[in-house]
């Protein structure tokens, strides 16, 4: 491994570990979060470095283990009701195999990365780590997950969607029970009784449902956190554009990121159909009051609006007139790797256990329970699958979207729209301005990275 990218990584590690974490989606689970590629490095020598990522690994861990059982740990960022079903299973398995010891950990997203990277350097961390899957690119260059097309049979995986498996440099890394983590149009039933098709229906039913009483909004047509990159993705796919190439060098001084960023303002400004200030929970809030008729947000969040008592439909995003192509989103899948320092005589336990999780039954029991889209293929045809009208348009939103890049590249990609991107909106630069600088600083930020 190149060892100034692998201290590139560090020292940003351990500036996050000083510093709070900055969100990239207001929530979620896809992007690295951590301090921008290109801020003040901190001076670590090479000789310090692994001495501070044992010592700093060594809090994950106890010294002893009473129990001589083996044991295997999952470290994942799983919500609430994700974990609820997953302890259950861990439970069922660990019944139908009493010489095991299963244990389950959850962290935020970010710091589940960042500790399971200073972890794993260190030669300890997880068996198991469960997560989106831009986070297979880092863990890949920094090797401390193993490839696993050797690990299953070939059967077993043709089993799955393809979109469930995410390779990288010509290797398997990563296996998943779940697919999607995108973004959809979500509308309140008891406003909207007919989702739009395209762009200008959008802008139509938005007028038709805001509510405005003295000169004060009371309800909006759509919210969404619109100020954050990854919730403008979309529309920038819309306008028939991508954040790389795939060679995963930046494309975004182009005229269809130039024409996205434009709308994006228009819809504020010119139509006056989104809020004028909107981040993630500013947009949860206006949303599950019954203050805005349409919220654009991720599968993550379709769970708690329906526990709040909104009467909720999922439509995919709408197609752009101008092009005739569909917003598409970025989708992830979401599932497990393996930590490259499990032990030759651990890992059959490891895999066995991975297998049990992938279960078509268990991947079924969680659809059920919170609407997630399954990756097993023998399940397309069960009833609910194909009955459910929230999973019918997610997958839908799902073959419309994109996959998001897994390369290290892309964490540099983020950290160069945001200021741009704010700044369009914000009236410092103009669209051709921001798709320019956006464009520039994602290639030295990529350059610095790779030095």
């Amino acid at each position: 491994m190149n060892y100034l990218r692998h201290k590139l990584y560090l020292t940003h590690l351990f500036s996050s570990l000083r510093s709070k974490f900055i969100p990239l989606r207001g929530r979620r689970p896809t992007s690295w979060g951590l301090l921008a590629l290109g801020s003040p490095l901190i001076a670590l020598s090479s000789k310090f470095i692994p001495l501070l990522v044992g010592l700093l690994a060594l809090s994950f861990f106890s010294c002893s283990e009473k129990d001589p059982r083996p044991r295997i740990v999952i470290w994942h960022q799983m919500r609430v009701d994700e974990r609820e079903i997953l302890e259950a299973q861990i439970k069922k398995y660990t019944e139908q195999n009493p010489g095991i010891i299963v244990e389950q950990l959850y962290k935020e997203t970010e710091e589940l990365r960042s500790g399971y990277i200073i972890a794993a350097i260190a030669g300890q961390g997880p068996d198991l780590v469960y997560g989106p899957s831009d986070q297979i690119g880092p863990f890949q260059v920094m090797d401390i997950i193993l490839p696993l097309e050797d690990l299953f049979e070939k059967e077993w995986l043709e089993s799955f969607n393809p979109k469930a498996l995410t390779f990288f440099k010509g290797h398997l890394y990563q296996v998943a029970d779940k697919l999607g983590n995108h973004l959809t149009l979500i509308y309140n039933k008891d406003i909207v009784k007919t989702p739009p098709q395209t762009d200008e229906e959008l802008i139509e039913l938005c007028k038709k449902i805001m509510v405005i009483q003295n000169g004060k909004v009371q309800r909006y047509g759509l919210v969404w956190n619109y100020t954050e990159p990854f919730f403008f993705i979309p529309f920038l796919s819309g306008f028939g554009g991508w954040v790389m190439d795939d060679e995963g060098n930046p494309t975004l001084n182009t005229q269809a990121n130039i024409d996205a960023l434009n709308f994006i303002k228009d819809l504020r400004d010119r139509y006056k159909i989104i809020p004028r200030e909107s981040d993630y929970n500013i947009a949860e809030v206006l949303f599950k009051d019954g203050k805005a008729g349409m919220i654009i947000n991720g599968d993550w969040s379709w769970a708690g609006y329906l526990k709040a008592g909104v009467n909720i439909g999922i439509a995919p995003l709408p197609k752009i007139t101008k092009t005739g192509l569909y917003c598409a989103p970025m989708v992830s899948p979401k599932g497990f790797s393996i930590n490259s320092n499990v032990k030759k005589e651990k890992l059959p336990e490891v895999v066995k256990l991975l297998k049990y999780l992938m279960e078509p039954e268990n991947q079924l029991e969680t659809a059920k329970l919170l609407n997630t889209m399954i990756t097993r293929i023998s399940l397309y045809d069960d009833p609910f699958i194909k009955n459910d009208e929230i999973l019918v348009n997610s997958r839908l939103q799902i073959e419309r979207g994109k996959p998001m890049p897994v390369v290290p590249e892309l964490r540099a990609i983020w950290d160069a729209m945001r200021p741009s991107y704010q700044a369009v909106l914000g009236g410092a630069k103009t669209a051709e301005e921001a798709a320019r600088d956006m464009q520039e600083l994602a290639i030295r930020k990529i350059k610095e990275m790779n030095e």
